[in-house]
Parts: C-alpha cells; structure tokens; sequence
C-alpha cells in the first residue's frame, strides 16, 4: 500500500507570543514537520505613503525615522540620500564621517537586541540577559550624542543636524574598550555553547541559490554565503576610506557558510566587531570642517522647491540589509510626488518561508527570530474581490485610503492628493 500523508493546515498569527508583531503564516504540516509556510502581509500597514503627500521634504525626515523604531537613522538615511541624489546636493566629509559613528551605533544595538531575542526564542534567557545588558552601553552612547535613544534627529538633507564633540569621542572610546572586554564572552556563548549550537546549526537552512532567488540580504544573504553589503558596494559615502568589507560567517566561525540560523547569528556577531573597527577608525580620520550645507530648513525648502522635475534613490546597509528609498519630485512642491520603500525584511521573510521547509513546527519561532523581522515597516496590502486578487492603481489606492480616512473621522473633508487642497477638518 502506498503512504497516505495527512496534511493539516494551522496558522501561526497574526497574534502570537514569538511575534514581536502582528503578521500571519500559514503552516502546512505533516505531523509536526513542515511541509508549506505561507505568508499573509497586510496587518500592519500605516499608510505612510499618503501621509507623506501632506508633508515637506524636511518634515518627511522625521516621518521616515518612524517606519521603525530599531532601524530609525537607517530609514532616514536613506531617505535622505535619496533627497541629496535628486537635488544634486553634496554632503560635507565631516558629516559623513558623523554618519557613519551612528549608523554603527544602530547597528551593534540592533544585533545585540536581535542576538538576545534569539537567546529567549530557545529558552536559554541567561543569552538574553547578557546581551541586553551589554546594549545599554551603546544606547546610552547614543542618547549622549543625539538625546534620544530612538528616533535620534540626526540626518537632514546636506548633513547632520548635531557634532561629534570631544566628550562625545571620550565616551566611545570607552564604549569600544567595553565592548572589546565583554564581547569574546557574547562570541563564546554563542559560537562554542553546545547548547546554542546544538539548537541553532542545520535549522531553517537557506542555500545560497535560494537566497540569491528570493533576493535575501543583510546577514540572512550573507549567512547563507552571498557576499553582498550596500556599504561596500555602492561604495556609500566615506566607508570605502574605512576598509569596509562583507562579513562572511567564515570570517567569524571558519566553516563554510551552511545559510541555516547559527551562521546568520555569526554573522551578526562578526559584524559587531566590524563596527567597533569601523567607529574607531572614523573617530582617527575625521576631519574638522562644517557638518551641513545649509544652515536652515527654510533655506533648504526654497532650493528644493524650485528645483525641475526628478528623481533620487538611496541605499543603505541597514543592520536588517538593504535598504533602499525612492523619491519622486516635481518642480514647484516643497515635498514629494512620490516616496517608495524596499525594506530589507520583504524578501527575506520569503526566504525563510522556504527555508522553514522540512524543518519542524518547534523551529518556527526561532526561524523567523534569526532575520530579524521588521513587520511594521515591510507590510503590503493585497485586495481580494471573492476568490481573486485585484491589482489597484496608485489612483485606486489613493482613494480608498481617503475613504477609510473619512470612515474613521468624518470631520475631515477636502482633497489630500498631490494635485488637491490638502484635507481640512470641517
């Protein structure tokens, strides 16, 4: 007799406790093996896009840091890059250097959150301790030289908004002395833990030709074996002078990447280290001068403003991956026509989808833990009309929110589209 398979579908969200937000996947499983994962976007979109159309190009920096909270400067960033490339506007070597210490701030406050959310996802939360315990240094850094601990205020469009002082140089310099005391303790933990490894190595697998198919980056790509880093790529800003270079995982394991859970966290860990060498090195070779080009944002509305018709991308290593942001300007408006985001979570949520393939239900939590998902900021939204899904235009899109918008509020009348009046309250 042949076998006979009973599959059952289960789902995993939009609410659940190994979510750090609401998103949904369907499991297709046989037994406790997964045979299918499914993923269902659309539980978090905040309609950014529309909002964007109501704001000018200095006031979208401030909306920009707020797609995410953890990746706040590499949002803004790139959307500011964006802005510069359009309007043609260089940047002061100072400011590049100032943005090079905060990006790698972020990121080694964003890996060491992710590395300790790992730690708690297999109940070993002696890891989640530890981790957390050590980025309080970085966020208190942080919060020294730009007085937030999210959402720094850093960028504007030409520069930076605040310096790096010398008693800001003398706190990361101990920063980096910190870190280089407490990290081969992290790295012990989690390369050599038998443990950690047993759990972590060989689970949720992506090959480097599946990774390279669905378009993975960030330390997923990379943990899988594509060497890729838009820092190092796109030659991006003074990086280049500061020897940027991917981190593989055998730069920190010395085994061939294998693209399964423990690589992406050798990864992050090599890449800790990285920004440590990286803020060092910018703090030895930044030189004195002005940090913006214009000293005021009404000045810099005006330039914008009148400049013709165009277009900017922007691209960013975020600690996630690749980050990019589009814009669309049209001559006589203060703010966009069009502003477009690609998340580094997008595809990489779809690679792991296949890579959950094969693997057990109890790997689910932690598979989706090792990328690093930001839902908040990768969400889409899918229309469906009985049993078929509809494409929408920008146009349709645009007045279903509006209608949604007066669903909700019927206060607010008039036309919020770039063509209209800007909406009012009656």
């Amino acid at each position: 007799m042949s076998k006979v398979e009973y599959w059952v579908k289960v789902p995993f969200g939009p609410i659940h406790p190994g979510l750090e937000e609401p998103e949904k996947f369907i499991l297709t499983l046989d037994g406790e093996r997964i045979v299918n994962v499914d993923v269902k976007l659309g539980y978090n979109l905040r309609g950014i896009q529309w909002i964007a159309f109501r704001r000018n190009y200095v006031q979208l920096m401030y909306v920009a840091e707020r797609i995410c909270g953890i990746c706040s400067f590499s949002h803004n960033h790139t959307y500011v890059r964006a802005v510069e490339e359009m309007a043609g506007i260089e940047v002061p070597e100072r400011a590049e250097y100032i943005r090079v210490i905060i990006g790698e701030l972020e990121r080694i406050h964003s890996h060491l959150l992710n590395l300790g959310v790992l730690g708690h996802d297999i109940g070993y939360d002696t890891v989640l301790h530890l981790t957390w315990l050590a980025r309080e240094k970085v966020m208190d850094v942080l919060e020294a030289i730009t007085g937030n601990r999210v959402n720094y205020s850093m960028m504007t469009i030409g520069g930076v908004r605040r310096d790096i002082e010398e008693k800001h140089r003398r706190l990361l310099l101990d920063m980096i002395k910190y870190y280089r005391e407490i990290m081969p303790q992290i790295e012990d933990v989690f390369l050599h833990d038998s443990t950690i490894e047993a759990r972590l190595r060989n689970c949720a697998i992506i090959p480097k030709k599946l990774a390279i198919e669905m378009g993975a980056v960030g330390p997923t790509g990379r943990g899988s074996g594509v060497r890729d880093d838009a820092r190092w790529s796109e030659k991006l800003g003074v990086y280049p002078d500061l020897g940027i270079k991917p981190i593989m995982p055998e730069d920190v394991t010395g085994e061939k990447a294998r693209g399964d859970v423990y690589d992406r966290a050798a990864v992050r860990i090599g890449e800790i280290w990285q920004s440590l060498e990286l803020i060092e090195h910018a703090l030895d070779q930044i030189p004195k001068g002005k940090i913006k080009t214009f000293p005021k944002d009404n000045v810099l509305v005006a330039k914008l403003k009148l400049l013709g018709d165009g277009e900017g991308i922007g691209r960013y290593e975020a600690p996630r991956g690749e980050l990019v942001h589009y814009v669309k300007g049209k001559k006589g408006r203060d703010g966009p026509v069009r502003w477009k985001m690609r998340e580094p979570t997008f595809p990489n949520l779809f690679a792991i989808a296949k890579g959950l393939e094969g693997n057990q239900l109890a790997d689910v939590v932690v598979a989706i833990a090792s990328i690093d998902p930001c839902l908040s900021c990768t969400d889409r939204v899918a229309v469906i009309t009985g049993d078929k899904k509809v494409i929408l235009t920008e146009k349709d899109l645009l007045k279903l929110s509006i209608q949604k918008t007066r669903e909700i509020n019927p206060e607010i009348r008039g036309d919020p589209t770039p063509a209209g009046v800007g909406c009012v309250r009656g």
